[in-house]
């Protein structure tokens, strides 16, 4: 089920090995589930970060919301929405975030921020479509 493969955390780090995304705290395999957390190493822009996020709602299977609770962004809600539709399941991510740094933050937006998540949500996306 592609709600279940969303919130696995084993295939999220193979989805983000790019990156060399791992779990240091947390949740640290298996399926994530409401009121847990999980922390993240993640190299991105040729610095490592590090992001705790947590599960704020959950309705399975339509949808669940993680939220960041530290790390790099002023503020990030990732909300997973599922349709079921036919035989296939139909994926929405809303994706908001607030950068850091004020008027430079919605510069690094602007230039290049923005086309950086999207393409990180796609390529996740694209690992869960062919495991599906």
């Amino acid at each position: 089920m592609v709600f279940d493969l969303s919130r696995d955390i084993d295939l999220h780090q193979v989805s983000t090995e790019h990156t060399d995304e791992k779990v240091i705290a947390g949740r640290m395999s298996g399926l994530i589930e409401l009121g847990e957390s999980v922390t993240w190493r993640a190299r991105h822009f040729g610095f490592y970060q590090e992001l705790t996020s947590k599960i704020t709602s959950f309705d399975r299977p339509h949808s669940f919301t993680d939220e960041m609770v530290s790390g790099a962004f002023k503020s990030f809600t990732h909300i997973h929405q599922f349709e079921q539709i036919e035989v296939a399941t139909k994926m929405i991510d809303v994706f908001s975030y607030v950068s850091p740094c004020g008027a430079l933050g919605k510069l690094a937006d602007f230039l290049f921020l923005k086309r950086y998540m999207t393409k990180l949500l796609e390529r996740r996306n694209l690992i869960i479509k062919k495991i599906r």
